[in-house]
This record gives structure tokens, sequence and C-alpha cells, in this order.
């Protein structure tokens, strides 16, 4: 039976050691849309964004509702993005997903960012028994490596948009650090 969208605060901003997770600010959407762009980030995600759905996103993108913008609380740099949502396609379970620019890959900022996240929103978002799920093309090994690190468990496979997808769950708390509780 499928669950009731689930709200959550908003504009939550989290810290982490190394990182702040904010809503998406104005001088944020040059690299957000990078992250739309960017062959190496869209490799597993369908390849790059087409021009006019960069144009529409980069007009509703700034303060959207569960878009933290992932910023290094050292000099500010935008490192990438992280999305929570409910999911329609999976009884409106919420779902995160995450994308960081190619320089800033293999830091730990992803682990960072993700578990603070999923973290966040067992506390804030989802009522009790719920969970938080995200989804990654199975060839993403680095993905699937990141999610397991912080906790999440494989509940499911499947083929979507024409490639072999896995389906991650996270019914307890992850934590920052990457271990889970």
């Amino acid at each position: 039976m499928p669950t009731s969208p689930c709200a959550f605060p908003w504009p939550t901003t989290l810290t982490t050691d190394r990182l702040v997770l904010r809503p998406i600010e104005e001088s944020d959407v040059p690299a957000t849309a990078r992250l739309w762009t960017d062959p190496e980030v869209r490799r597993y995600l369908g390849g790059p964004v087409d021009e006019e759905t960069v144009r529409l996103r980069e007009r509703h993108c700034v303060g959207a509702r569960g878009a933290f913008c992932v910023v290094s609380r050292g000099d500010g740099a935008v490192v990438g993005g992280v999305l929570l949502e409910p999911d329609r396609r999976r009884d409106d379970r919420i779902e995160v997903s995450y994308q960081l620019l190619p320089e800033q890959w293999g830091f730990g900022y992803g682990r960072e960012a993700v578990a603070a996240v999923v973290a966040w929103a067992h506390g804030a978002t989802t009522p009790v028994g719920s969970e938080v799920v995200a989804v990654t093309q199975q060839a993403n090994v680095r993905s699937r490596r990141l999610l397991e690190v912080i906790g999440m468990r494989q509940a499911d496979s499947f083929v979507e948009w024409g490639a072999a997808q896995v389906l991650y769950s996270a019914d307890g708390v992850a934590r920052p650090g990457g271990a889970p509780d």
C-alpha cells in the first residue's frame, strides 16, 4: 500500500566535518548546471541533459525543496549536489540521489554528504518504519560502494532506461562518518 509523501522542514542546512549542505543559491547555478551537463558526471545517468531542460532547471533550482548544494567548508567551493524527494515509482519512499563534480571525486565527499542527508532524512523526514532508497546503475561500482559504506543494503535489481539498475535501502540511520548505527 502506498504511503503518503513525507513532509520535511525546508530550508535546512546540514554541516559535516568538511561540508555544508544547504539549499541552492543563485551563485551555485553555474556549478549545478555543470552537474547536469558534464559527460563524466552523467555517465550512468543517461548522458548530459539537453539545453532546454538545463535552462528550465536553472530557473527553478534556487531554493528548490530537498535540493542540497554541497559546499566545502574550507574554501566555499561547490562540491556537488544531493537531492531528497519522494519517489513516485516506489510508493513515495524517500529517494536520495547525488552528483559530484569530477574534480571532487575520490576525497570521500560523496560518502560524507549522502550519509548526512540519509541520517537527517530518517530523523526529520520519514515516519517510523519507512525507508530511504537510492537507485544506481549496476555498472556504477563507485556509487554502489558509497551506498554500501554508509550502511545501505541492496534491496532489488531491475532493468530501467535500458540498463541494469540496483535499488539500495536504508531503514536505519547512516552516520556522516560512514558507519551505520
